[in-house]
């Protein structure tokens, strides 16, 4: 079979790889193949020859002067020679699926009909696994088959436990959400990226905030929306938000509309650096975290504009801000907008 695929290949003008993947036998496979294809000429190439010598036999390659290359894996990416079309692939059944995939990509990059051998040894029983690889490769032929690839890959192999309901580890600790996010802020600062270090508020209020069940009846949608609530970090995102419900579901009824404002509540106070915000008898209390970012003038501002009515203490739990409310006569979509008032100025 590979004597006549080569002299296939050769006979039309062409050239071969084949990929032999042990750098300790490449040598003898090379000699052999070189008695198994008379006049063919026949170079080998791996990744622990020398810089030089590599590149000289790859330029050698390219220009054409010999018509079979044995190789390792070090062709699977980024190498384009058009008068390549016939790959044989020994012993494929060791490699991945989108191995196999990325190696048959070496052949077919011009306008002549490529060919693909995948072999493995005759007296070699392949287990279920490979011949599922095997059988996705032989398959899925057409172009653009990359994403069918991937997810019959995915089928074989399984989703894993990072898709899957069984965590292990750090992701069973902090749940997938909060993993995705420190690992985003890891990756941030390993390039050097300046990251703010957020604060998760925690708003206690006595106000009706949830989903009723008339509005959205399915359980499963609630606790989705419920988490997309939760994970809001940006005071934009709330607004768009509220317009897919509306969208969604219709007008929001008083409790999700209250439900939105804690989200707004909670996302500028982490922003502010304040850690917990609470309505006591008589008035609401902002603690913040130590590295707020009030300054002396903020606070003295913050005092005459909301004169009688706002306090500054340093209490066991950090700094803290009492702002008293007026309760007769007042709703709770009233109380929550004066909050957010307060908030805002506190930011500008």
């Amino acid at each position: 079979l590979i004597r006549e695929a080569c002299q296939r290949e050769i006979n039309r003008g062409g050239q071969i790889y084949l990929l032999h993947n042990e750098v300790s036998t490449i040598e003898k496979t090379t000699q052999k193949i070189a008695d198994l294809v008379p006049g063919a000429r026949v170079e080998f190439a791996h990744g622990q020859m020398r810089e030089r010598e590599l590149e000289s036999i790859m330029r050698d390659f390219y220009h054409q002067r010999f018509n079979i290359l044995v190789c390792t894996t070090i062709i699977e990416s980024g190498l384009d020679i058009p008068n390549v079309n016939t790959l044989i692939v020994k012993e494929a059944n060791n490699f991945g699926l989108a191995q196999l995939y990325q190696l048959r990509g070496r052949v077919g990059r011009s306008n002549r009909l490529a060919y693909a051998y995948l072999t493995f040894r005759k007296d070699r029983v392949l287990n279920e696994v490979a011949e599922k690889r095997m059988a996705a490769i032989r398959e899925f032929t057409e172009f653009g088959s990359g994403y069918k690839i991937a997810m019959r890959d995915l089928e074989i192999r399984g989703a894993g436990n990072l898709l899957g309901a069984e965590q292990h580890g750090h992701i069973a600790a902090v749940g997938f959400d909060l993993y995705c996010r420190l690992l985003e802020e890891a990756v941030q600062e390993a390039r050097g990226e300046k990251t703010e270090q957020s604060v998760e508020a925690v708003v206690e209020l006595p106000v009706e905030a949830y989903i009723p069940e008339d509005y959205i009846p399915d359980s499963n949608q609630k606790v989705e929306l419920y988490r997309r609530i939760a994970f809001l970090r940006r005071e934009d995102d709330v607004p768009e938000l509220e317009e897919e419900l509306v969208d969604r579901f219709g007008d929001l009824p008083p409790p999700v509309q209250n439900l939105l404002r804690v989200a707004r509540i909670r996302v500028m106070a982490g922003c502010l650096k304040i850690k917990s915000v609470s309505r006591q008898t008589g008035f609401y209390r902002l603690v913040f975290v130590d590295g707020h970012h009030l300054t002396g003038d903020k606070l003295v501002h913050v005092g005459e504009r909301y004169r009688h009515r706002v306090k500054f203490n340093n209490a066991d739990e950090g700094f803290e801000i009492r702002l008293k409310y007026r309760e007769a006569g007042r709703t709770s979509k009233e109380q929550l907008i004066e909050l957010e008032r307060f908030l805002k100025y506190l930011g500008e």
